[in-house]
């Protein structure tokens, strides 16, 4: 059982860290802005990864990466985390308060630098995007796995019931996408709705005005209308093209036989009859879904991908979504290291300007690391030496100015 992070642990932790009280913080993040389901600040930042897979890493987060988010602008960081870095599937309301401890951390630097933390169950009980490890129950279809996730979503809102909206929020589950491994069935708007239903009313019973976001469906790029009477926000993605996205990423299948890419991007006819193929069965799939209904019934499958067609597949259905009263945050984007860094930079661009122009925040995937600003180890960057890390000075700054 989780007890409430209170008032003296949070003064404790954010006095803690002498090296890094000179860091000048910009004016504009002296106050968090106030955050409601109905409307999102636009918040800009990082994903962090400490918690993200147990078999790679189960690390205190750094107060050094938020020092530096603040020292350069930005206010936002998601934590993309597994249960298993803090429990066991055969003994799930077992909970570590060690590494709980290490997360309240987290939320303390969030809050000493104006940064707001969006804490994520990259890894729920029954359910992640990561094959590379097995749940023994499925979220979706098993009542156990539900219990346990609605359990340890219940001792986190109780545990930081007393910390206000403008700093932490809660993302349910990480990019819902298969329902049945077996037979890769895709995970539904009626199913959705049933699960988030019980988190969110699981939540609630400790914590009843916590911000609350969920990940779109088709792994976070079909907005879920059917979720807006639940008085939540939702996240989207910024992955596509995954050919320009992920080229040569060894997590994808076949994607080192992909073209290089290049942006704007040119599709084969052959490519394009395959995506107008993917197109029809997602407007199968989601039949109970009016966005869908209505953005795919024409599908817009065009030779090309460029800015427009980003517009029409990343902006379009979700601000259909926003006008429906649901905030909207883009919980992800980047691209690999191997896609070149002049494409990666020009990808970036348009994706970023259509996001300000939504009024959208965004949380680059990852601060450190192949997709982020520092040490992400691309083989054609002149890295600026900060701080002891690779810097990616370009890709900063086009960050800083969006």
């Amino acid at each position: 059982m989780t007890t409430p992070l209170n008032r003296r642990t949070f003064i404790k932790t954010a006095t803690a860290g002498a090296a890094l009280a000179s860091v000048a913080l910009p004016k504009t993040l002296a106050a968090l802005a106030d955050a409601s389901p109905s409307r999102l600040p636009r918040w800009r930042g990082f994903n962090l990864l400490e918690k993200f897979i147990t078999s790679i890493e189960n690390s205190p987060f750094r107060e050094s990466d938020f020092a530096w988010m603040a020292e350069w602008g930005f206010n936002f960081a998601r934590l993309p985390m597994s249960y298993r870095c803090w429990s066991d599937p055969k003994d799930w309301r077992r909970m570590d308060e060690r590494v709980l401890k290490e997360i309240d951390d987290a939320i303390a630097f969030g809050r000493r630098y104006g940064v707001h933390v969006c804490l994520c169950f990259h890894r729920a009980p029954g359910y992640s995007v990561d094959a590379s490890l097995a749940e023994p129950f499925n979220l979706w279809t098993d009542a156990e796995a539900l219990e346990a996730t609605a359990y340890q979503w219940k001792q986190f809102a109780a545990r930081y019931r007393d910390i206000p909206n403008s700093a932490l929020s809660f993302d349910l589950v990480n990019e819902p996408g298969i329902k049945d491994p077996k037979t890769q069935a895709l995970i539904d708007d009626a199913t959705y709705l049933r699960v988030a239903a019980a988190l969110v009313a699981a939540i609630r019973e400790e914590s009843p005005n916590r911000l609350i976001i969920a990940d779109g469906l088709f792994w976070g790029n079909i907005p879920v209308p059917a979720l807006a009477r639940l008085g939540i926000a939702q996240s989207t993605r910024g992955y596509l093209p995954m050919e320009v996205t992920h080229w040569k990423a060894s997590w994808v299948e076949g994607s080192d036989r992909w073209p290089q890419p290049s942006w704007p991007f040119a599709i084969t006819p052959e490519a394009v009859e395959q995506e107008r193929q993917q197109l029809e069965s997602l407007r199968q799939a989601f039949s109970e879904n009016p966005i869908v209904a209505k953005h795919l019934a024409k599908p817009d499958v065009v030779r090309e991908w460029n800015r427009a067609r980003l517009e029409s597949q990343l902006i379009r259905p979700w601000k259909d979504l926003e006008a429906m009263g649901v905030g909207v945050h883009v919980g992800e984007f980047g691209a690999y290291n191997q896609t070149p860094h002049k494409v990666t930079l020009s990808w970036m661009r348009d994706a970023l300007r259509s996001w300000k122009e939504a009024r959208w925040g965004w949380a680059l995937w990852n601060f450190r690391g192949p997709f982020g600003v520092l040490d992400s180890e691309r083989s054609d960057v002149n890295y600026e030496t900060f701080r002891g890390h690779k810097l990616d000075r370009e890709m900063l700054e086009l960050l800083r100015e969006s």
